[in-house]
């Protein structure tokens, strides 16, 4: 085994524990690491939640007095600064003995970014930067948008027919896609940090938005995300299921200055949020609703919103990641829902193109995902 194999061999085993944070890390990245002395793992660990130890630290605790003269394997940058919950890992590695750190990726935080890399240098370790970086940097794909953009990663998520719809003329959608592509949502519900519709969604599908597990979709997952509702006059009916649960879920209403006080008292009165964005032609601001997501540390949003809230989003360039459930079904005709509202550009040049385009089957649903 070459040394490039062998490094590549132990940090795609420190990616694999970082992912066991998902869902759980943020606003912190996902990160793993692996103790190596002598061909051997001494020590291994993942950062599990915010205000508990990083990876590093819990892999050289483990490796204990082994760690002396070995090699640190770990998917992200040390952090050297102490503005944070925890003390900073580069001094702890720096005690622990270590001779040569491998590192896949820089950290993107500004407070961060080179500075951990140096600090190791300078006290005479063999540092490699790069190592799977490809594969770090989409793992915390999320995170580092957050810190590049202020913003949080936005997904629109929809589950439509082949020919583009997501309900018929008349509003019902329950259930186009599968139980498998369900379960997925519901999964994936569990990893962001937010979930984003419209008020025309609750009124349409009253959905609960929560995630859920068991065979039948009906316990409560451990982790739920924040429910956004996007409603410029506070017209959500306060019996609706998106503000229910609130000792379990979370619910913010987005609304607008415009909103009626006395609506606004009897949503805060029920335990809801409710946040003042500034309007654009009396509907919220989308970018500074985001921005203001970005800064309460929210660094992952599920879109699943009806046609002309995904419109709304991807006019303003807010759309990161397209995930489409396509069920084997044609629905046909000029008035029923589709993915896409608003208007239709006149020329191809006008259409969104995805990248990196991935499809895969899940169930009877073909899924197709890509970048924008």
């Amino acid at each position: 085994m070459t040394d490039r194999t062998r490094d590549l061999h132990y940090m795609t085993l420190a990616l694999c524990l970082a992912a066991k944070g998902q869902g759980t890390t943020s606003p912190n990245p996902m990160v793993g690491a692996v103790v190596v002395k002598q061909g051997r793992i001494v020590g291994q660990g993942f950062h599990l939640r915010p205000g508990t130890p990083h990876a590093e630290i819990l892999a050289l605790q483990r490796a204990g007095t082994q760690a002396r003269g070995a090699t640190l394997y770990v998917t992200l940058e040390p952090c050297c600064h102490l503005k944070k919950r925890t003390p900073p890992c580069v001094p702890e590695v720096l005690r622990s003995g270590i001779r040569r750190v491998v590192i896949a990726m820089l950290d993107p935080n500004p407070a961060v970014k080179g500075k951990g890399t140096a600090a190791l240098r300078r006290a005479g370790l063999s540092v490699m930067v790069g190592v799977a970086r490809p594969e770090a940097e989409n793992l915390n794909k999320a995170y580092c948008h957050w810190m590049k953009t202020g913003r949080p990663y936005v997904t629109l998520k929809a589950g439509m027919t082949l020919d583009g719809q997501l309900a018929t003329a008349s509003g019902e959608s329950q259930w186009i896609t599968g139980k498998k592509s369900r379960e997925e949502v519901h999964r994936l519900r569990g990893e962001v940090d937010a979930v984003l519709v419209g008020l025309g969604t609750v009124l349409a599908d009253d959905p609960s938005l929560t995630a859920r597990v068991g065979s039948d979709l009906n316990t409560l997952a451990s982790r739920q995300p924040l429910r956004i509702v996007l409603d410029s006059r506070l017209r959500t009916p306060l019996k609706a299921k998106v503000l229910a649960l609130q000792d379990k879920a979370k619910t913010m209403i987005a609304t607008t200055i415009g909103a009626p006080a006395v609506r606004r008292s009897a949503l805060q009165k029920n335990g809801i949020e409710v946040l003042i964005v500034p309007a654009v032609d009396g509907q919220v601001s989308l970018p500074a609703l985001l921005k203001e997501l970005g800064r309460r540390g929210i660094t992952s949003l599920l879109l699943e919103g009806g046609g002309e809230v995904n419109a709304s989003m991807l006019k303003a360039k807010l759309i990161d990641h397209v995930r489409l459930y396509m069920a084997p079904l044609l629905l046909g005709g000029q008035n029923a829902k589709g993915v896409i509202g608003g208007e239709s550009p006149a020329r191809l040049a006008g259409a969104i193109a995805l990248q990196d385009v991935v499809t895969r089957f899940v169930g009877n649903d073909v899924v197709v995902e890509g970048e924008l």
